[in-house]
């Protein structure tokens, strides 16, 4: 079973969480909230790109 993890995913998890997060804080203080989203939704969409990019470098390095 091959455990390993997979590049970009650990930054969409934590974005993921902050967001949740972020949504959660919007409620009390908008501005900051809506901060904190915007982090972590930055951290998902640059977590999602490493993993694309990780998977085409994968099938380069195969296909030759």
């Amino acid at each position: 079973m091959n455990t390993r993890l997979r590049e970009g995913s650990l930054p969409t998890a934590l974005g993921t969480v902050v967001t949740g997060l972020g949504m959660k804080i919007k409620k009390d203080s908008p501005r900051l909230g809506w901060g904190i989203a915007g982090f972590g939704l930055a951290h998902i969409l640059l977590g999602s790109l490493d993993m694309i990019e990780e998977r085409r470098d994968r099938n380069r390095f195969i296909n030759f």
